[in-house]
């Protein structure tokens, strides 16, 4: 029995500290960005905001192009990421659903595409929409950060995909419904989590996407809030309450998105999983 109680007690007692370890950085970011200047800039840590204020939100918000790059950043990163799950979702099915030649192949080729870096290809990526006369138009970063998302969202729907007894399939088949019917009744609400999962992955990856908006769109008013943020300055020089401020709001969309996303995904496991 003590074997038993030592063999919970370490494994927690090591989650808790790894969480306080990684959770650490998010909280004095959120408690920087609440602090008055006085308390940043002292020589003693103020470890809770006891008088916090909201001046270096305001400060954040009213910086030049906030809200027109916030605008870009969730309209690239929304298309962007439901793009690659159609795509992915017609392919993962494809993939998952039928046998033909090149198959593999194509697993192959998603997968190199997945573990390959994007930045070594930025230059090749700035040489094409130069030529194309694309550069500072949010078209071509859309289309790039659907690439980036879409091997990983391939991959990851075709085990779900395939997870998906196809009995379930030509059961609903047999009671009339055609394949297209029975793929959007039967097979989509199992597919839930997957779709959550890949969403979310991909929404990180779009948001914070940095390299290729710094190469790409350059102009003021053509980049997104990652762009925005590494330049953000105030006229008298480096506001750290200020920029602890507009990381908290840059932050605050994926952590919002991942809490509504977590209770969802939960929620789907079972939705559709019954015939009735």
């Amino acid at each position: 029995m003590k074997r038993s109680l030592a063999g919970r007690i370490w494994p927690n007692a090591t989650a808790a500290v790894l969480a306080l370890v990684f959770a650490f950085p998010v909280y004095w970011m959120f408690a920087t960005a609440f602090k008055p200047t006085q308390d940043i800039l002292s020589e003693d840590p103020v470890w809770f905001p006891f008088h916090g204020t909201f001046s270096h939100f305001v400060t954040a918000v009213d910086a030049p192009n906030f809200w027109r790059l916030a605008g870009n950043s969730v309209l690239v990163t929304v298309v962007a990421v439901g793009l690659s799950l159609v795509i992915g979702l017609c392919g993962s099915f494809a993939i998952a659903r039928m046998r033909f030649k090149g198959r593999k192949g194509i697993l192959l080729t998603f997968m190199v595409a997945q573990m390959a870096p994007w930045e070594v290809m930025v230059i090749s990526i700035y040489m094409i929409v130069r030529d194309a006369d694309l550069l500072n138009s949010l078209l071509p970063l859309t289309f790039f950060y659907m690439l980036m998302v879409l091997p990983f969202t391939l991959l990851t729907l075709r085990g779900y995909v395939a997870a998906v007894p196809k009995e379930l399939e030509e059961s609903a088949m047999v009671d009339g419904c055609s394949r297209r019917q029975a793929f959007v009744k039967v097979v989509l609400p199992l597919l839930a989590p997957g779709l959550m999962a890949t969403s979310l992955f991909g929404f990180i990856t779009a948001w914070n996407e940095f390299p290729l908006v710094l190469v790409l769109n350059k102009e003021p008013g053509a980049g997104t809030l990652p762009l925005w943020l590494s330049q953000f300055q105030t006229q008298f020089g480096n506001d750290w309450g200020a920029t602890m401020a507009a990381a908290s709001l840059f932050a605050l969309p994926i952590l919002v998105l991942f809490l509504f996303l977590q209770r969802k995904a939960v929620g789907g496991l079972t939705s559709g999983a019954v015939k009735g």
